[in-house]
């Protein structure tokens, strides 16, 4: 007797909202309507003689049974996307942030493809958390300030070392030659790192009065260029601001101590045998580790 067919566009329907908690957000990641998510998940429900999801007043949730099947379609088609992707292998992505992209990468991206030619590399701009099969992402630089993916490699690359930078004319105005006359500068900051400056401050042993920064950007490259305009101290690791440094754009007058975060490099279970993926990630371990990072 032959097989039911399975419902895969209601399924994957489903499993999306139960993931997402939401029919709109199922929707916009599917590229279908609401009313379309609502029809999968109400023909399921109709078939199966059992309510699948709790509607609440701004979301919804699954229930017990609705938990138990999402549970399962959620690994169901993981296996399905990495059985795909080893047949028929998706672009070489790298993810990063913005900021390692623009004052890291970029800058030696042209070695790589000097001695890699035939590799063709995409770059996906992001920080957090990674879902390396949603997103198709291969390989990641992330900090330890986020917890990697279950079963990810993990190749540690290494320790951020973090300091004040700011323009040289900045220091030199404000007389920055002790770091208890950071009190007397206008300190910056971004939202990324609302820690970073009582991080340096207990990595540097700093004693002196509380600092806290009175600017906030929303990103750290943001943070970086307003201290390479003159408008302030920021704190910055050494990595993300060599380049500015040995440009003369900033100065760090008090060095660099080891910080508590650490940079990594993720790569996907399903592609770490893929050539072009070990040869990436083999250029970025050498080239982090080598002199001047």
């Amino acid at each position: 007797m032959a097989s039911p067919r399975l419902p895969l566009n209601a399924l994957r329907a489903f499993e999306a909202t139960a993931r997402l908690n939401s029919m709109s957000a199922a929707a916009a990641e599917l590229g279908v309507t609401h009313g379309a998510i609502s029809r999968h998940v109400r023909s399921l429900e109709t078939e199966f003689g059992v309510p699948l999801l709790k509607r609440l007043p701004k979301s919804v949730e699954p229930t017990v049974q609705g938990g138990q099947l999402a549970a399962t379609l959620g690994d169901a088609f993981a296996r399905m996307q990495q059985g795909v992707a080893a047949l028929a292998p998706l672009p070489l992505t790298l993810s990063c942030s913005a900021t390692i992209s623009m004052h890291w990468l970029i800058p030696r991206l042209g070695e790589f493809k000097r001695a890699n030619p035939d590799v063709e590399i995409r770059l996906n701009l992001n920080y957090g958390e990674v879902d390396f099969l949603r997103d198709e992402i291969s390989l990641a630089i992330r900090s330890t300030m986020f917890k990697a993916p279950h079963e990810v490699i993990i190749r540690p690359l290494l320790r951020e070392r973090v300091g004040p930078v700011c323009h040289p004319d900045y220091a030199q105005r404000l007389g920055l030659a002790r770091p208890g006359d950071l009190a007397r500068a206008r300190l910056l900051g971004t939202a990324t790192r609302v820690h970073a400056w009582r991080e340096w401050m207990e990595a540097f042993g700093y004693r002196g009065e509380t600092l806290q920064p009175q600017d906030s950007f929303d990103h750290f490259y943001l943070q970086n260029q307003a201290a390479a305009c003159g408008l302030g101290v920021a704190i910055a690791p050494e990595i993300l601001v060599a380049g500015e440094i040995a440009r003369g754009h900033l100065v760090a007058p008090f060095g660099f101590v080891d910080g508590p975060h650490e940079l990594n490099l993720w790569i996907a279970p399903h592609l770490r045998h893929r050539s072009d993926v070990k040869r990436l990630a083999g250029w970025i371990e050498a080239a982090m580790h080598a002199p001047g990072g």
